[in-house]
């Protein structure tokens, strides 16, 4: 990755508080704070990183506004409110030269139906499928060897990565991110055993996906026993999540990777379920529930908790069980001493 940024493109870019030191050659990378040579940015976005900032060899260093250190000679302190989100503007840039915005148009080896509706602004690439009466969106984007069934709509600006399938009556939001492999509109996992033969039930529903809602790589989202799986605006689903039929998710929330939420499970906006949480069928998670990373949900949550473990249970008696559960090898001893010790007073205790 080559990238170049003078001081002056940084500064317009992050719009700092304050600087310190000062610096005149080119950026030409971006590391870890303890990797980082000369001629690269680094950043403070955890504070358990800032005894590395005074060994750091970066050339301009993202720092917050309160940092109280002075640079090394040729070094550059960069002050603002988020480190982070700051690197993130900057990175923005770097996307937007190393994948420029595709031309519109539709490659030959597209296969479109006569009814889909493509609008002139968007890109079609190689080997794209678009089924019956599928509308594709002003500047959407679809890469290459993407499966849009009959009468999908992608909205405008959406943009789906390679070898993305979308079934059949899917609904997709203005500004939707997709990445490569993910499934929207597969079948949900129904089945009624009916003398002893698992029968499948149809489903015959649908998935909406809101606006500027991103779905990570090899994600599943299955459609609707009837009516409608739903993501709501501004989620952010990671890779190698699955969700099943009739879930509902609110806005804003955040699904890392690995999670699994089961059928009619609803889920209020901000929530956050951290990797490999599952979460059972038919529970309600309210308003700002934090889940843990590996918890198993088995009952509906209140607004506002933070519980993680398996079963479930509210962070504080979570914390003070796996405090309990360290010390009971010494109480098995304790226990087996004290049985011993029984064993040898009872004969005189007769």
């Amino acid at each position: 990755m080559n990238i170049s940024f003078s001081v002056e493109e940084l500064l317009a870019i992050t719009s700092p508080s304050r600087t310190q030191g000062d610096l005149k050659i080119q950026i030409t990378g971006i590391a870890a704070l303890d990797k980082a040579q000369k001629g690269d940015l680094s950043f403070l976005g955890n504070q358990k990183y800032k005894h590395e900032v005074p060994t750091s060899k970066a050339s301009v260093l993202l720092l917050p506004e309160d940092f109280a250190e002075e640079p090394k000679p040729d070094q550059l302190f960069v002050h603002v409110k988020n480190p982070s989100f700051a690197l993130g503007q900057i990175c923005r840039v770097i996307e937007s030269k190393l994948w420029p915005k595709r031309e519109p148009s539709i490659h030959p080896s597209a296969i479109i139906a006569e009814s889909a509706q493509i609008a002139k602004s968007a890109y079609i690439g190689p080997y794209c499928v678009i089924g019956e009466g599928a509308i594709i969106g002003e500047n959407a984007i679809l890469e290459s060897q993407i499966s849009i069934g009959r009468h999908v709509i992608i909205g405008d600006k959406a943009w789906l990565a390679p070898h993305v399938s979308i079934y059949d009556f899917s609904k997709i939001g203005t500004g939707v991110r997709i990445h490569s492999g993910a499934v929207i509109g597969s079948d949900g996992f129904g089945y009624e055993t009916v003398n002893g033969i698992h029968e499948k039930i149809p489903q015959v529903g649908c998935v909406v996906i809101e606006n500027d809602v991103e779905i990570g790589a090899n994600t599943t989202i299955d459609r609707a026993r009837f009516a409608e799986t739903r993501i709501g605006q501004g989620t952010k689903i990671d890779n190698l999540v699955q969700i099943a039929h009739n879930v509902s998710i609110g806005k804003n929330c955040f699904i890392v990777a690995l999670a699994g939420i089961s059928g009619s499970t609803v889920i209020e906006d901000y929530v956050v379920v951290a990797g490999q949480a599952g979460i059972a069928g038919h529970l309600h998670i309210g308003k700002g529930v934090m889940i843990g990373g590996q918890s198993g949900v088995n009952h509906s949550i209140p607004a506002g908790s933070f519980v993680r473990g398996a079963p479930a249970l509210p962070h504080m008696q979570a914390n003070r069980i796996d405090i309990l559960k360290k010390q009971l090898p010494e109480l098995f001893k304790r226990i087996s001493t004290i049985e011993e010790t029984i064993k040898k007073l009872s004969p005189s205790c007769e």
